[in-house]
């Protein structure tokens, strides 16, 4: 089975969906990323999704579990490039993105990443080694 690269990058993951996802895929997807955020401490979790033209209610549902699944383990979510088509498409399903942040592009996307871990860190002083093993 495919499985999707996820690169590191500073505190962040950066995930890049270049294939159509089928539910596998999406599931394999939120089991390496929670391995991955695990393992190394990230905190922010960056998913960019412009080559992924539909999005069925099985999908939106796994971007909100991983979201969900990432806040728990203290890393924030964004999901950034979204088709007006596929965003239109989650609206007319129902689904609320809960816990998820957007952004028009990966650019954008990055600086929400870095502006929430900046906050937070302003917030929490030298409180940076709770991950460290």
């Amino acid at each position: 089975m495919d499985r999707i690269p996820i690169l590191k990058l500073g505190s962040a993951l950066i995930v890049t969906i270049q294939v159509d996802m089928h539910d596998r895929l999406a599931i394999a997807l939120e089991e390496d990323l929670t391995a991955t955020i695990a393992r190394t401490g990230a905190r922010g979790v960056l998913i960019e999704i412009s080559a992924l033209e539909i999005v069925d209610s099985f999908i939106g549902r796994m971007l909100v579990s991983i979201a969900a699944v990432s806040r728990v383990l203290d890393a924030e979510t964004v999901v950034a490039g979204m088709r007006p088509a596929v965003a239109i498409t989650l609206v007319e399903l129902g689904l609320e993105l809960t816990g998820i942040k957007t952004a028009l592009n990966v650019e954008r996307g990055m600086a929400l990443i870095q502006a929430q871990l900046s906050e937070e860190d302003a917030g929490h002083g030298s409180d940076r080694d709770r991950h460290e093993d």
